[in-house]
């Protein structure tokens, strides 16, 4: 039997403009839900927007908008629509009877991506887990269409042909789920602690900021790298020693805008390499236009997992793919952030935030010795408190490195 390649879904994409925010914002949101899109192997054919006050209860977009939808996927013959906010089980239901085509949400589509990328059986357990939570709540949904589903983007299922109809046997699969997440818990805890009092450093950040890169030249390792969202779901560890100065450092998984609750909670020992460290370098892609919002959105996250007030190092990577709109000189109005040239950034609350800050670029190796000496002095402060005998370490000069 001859295996065919699947076909790429054609789909669109469908989000709302609140009140709050500006088209611009709204778009630069879009742009990301096609980059998780084609990270799941889809061909977007078009973005549609809606400005809203609150989603409509029973379609999430007003009727006008979802006939002009439905009109727009007949014509195309687009295969799968998808939403950039989680959908409730009575919204599918809807709009799947009025599209008559495949319909995800955001959080379907992240569930999704995780199981293209997990590949330990440490990961796979996790993204099992969340991904029978998610579906608990929608069994109707999932059990009146499931006959037509072939398969694809979103419908990558737990690992089984036929989902069971009975919600006991579900519950029954996440209750176990949940005890061999804790056994690896367990496991995850004991390798901790056999790692002894070490210094412990995470990189932490937003999904394809460059993480990975920045963790294969510190510990001169081969983690997988790729321009694509969540490329690491499987925290790695390495000891690095910088001078004559040993320290363990955390390849973590990326946080991403309304990453999925049930993925922060099954992902718990993963993140509890976040938790343990002392130091967090926090990964910032300088280059993107919306990092701002990219660095409220993982500071909020550490907090929701109880690491908000550790020490933190900034990591501004990607100063190779920085550019700036430059401004007229006969323009009067006021500088907006695509004005600001890289130097400007340098001088701007970054640099006064009382925090190391340091602009590099990972993948032309800018500035990464002036990153390893901030990481140097930063670690050099906790392994001076934790072995006080040790001091004559720290005899030899930065310059010596070099």
């Amino acid at each position: 039997m001859i295996e065919t390649a699947p076909q790429t879904e054609k789909a669109v994409l469908v989000g709302l403009i609140y009140n709050n925010q500006d088209e611009r914002q709204a778009m630069e949101y879009l742009d990301e839900l096609e980059f998780l899109a084609d990270t799941a192997g889809a061909h977007i054919l078009k973005k549609f927007t809606q400005k809203l006050d609150v989603p409509n209860v029973s379609t999430f977009v007003g009727p006008g908008k979802l006939e002009e939808i439905s009109n727009y996927i007949k014509v195309m013959e687009a295969d799968t629509i998808i939403f950039d906010d989680e959908l409730s089980p009575t919204q599918l239901r809807n709009i799947e009877r009025q599209l008559e085509c495949k319909v995800l949400d955001r959080t379907n589509l992240i569930l999704d991506i995780f199981a293209r990328r997990a590949k330990t059986a440490h990961a796979k357990t996790q993204v099992e887990l969340a991904q029978y939570q998610y579906l608990l709540p929608r069994l109707t949904r999932m059990w009146t269409h499931l006959e037509r589903q072939r398969g694809g983007i979103g419908m990558r299922g737990p690992g089984e042909t036929q989902i069971e109809t009975d919600r006991r046997i579900i519950l029954d699969k996440i209750a176990r789920l949940k005890e061999q997440l804790k056994k690896i818990d367990k496991q995850k805890a004991t390798q901790r602690k056999n790692r002894g009092k070490l210094v412990r450093v995470a990189l932490v950040g937003y999904t394809n900021v460059g993480k990975s890169t920045l963790m294969n030249l510190l510990s001169k390792s081969d983690v997988f790298a790729e321009n694509k969202l969540f490329a690491t779901l499987d925290t790695t560890v390495r000891k690095v020693v910088i001078v004559n100065l040993p320290f363990l450092l955390a390849d973590t998984v990326g946080f991403i805008r309304k990453l999925p609750h049930d993925l922060v909670e099954s992902f718990k020992s993963t993140l509890d390499e976040v938790r343990e460290a002392d130091v967090l370098v926090h990964v910032v892609d300088i280059s993107h236009p919306g990092f701002e919002e990219q660095i409220e959105t993982v500071n909020n996250t550490l907090k929701e997992i109880d690491s908000g007030d550790k020490p933190n190092i900034y990591v501004f990577n990607k100063i190779d793919a920085f550019t700036h709109v430059a401004k007229d000189e006969d323009d009067l109005s006021p500088k907006t952030k695509e004005n600001f040239t890289l130097d400007e950034w340098k001088n701007s609350w970054m640099a006064k935030n009382n925090l190391p800050a340091i602009f590099i670029s990972a993948t032309k190796k800018e500035n990464i010795e002036a990153l390893k000496k901030v990481l140097y002095d930063e670690i050099k402060v906790i392994h001076s408190q934790r072995f006080p005998f040790n001091d004559y370490l720290f005899d030899v000069t930065w310059e010596e490195e070099e």
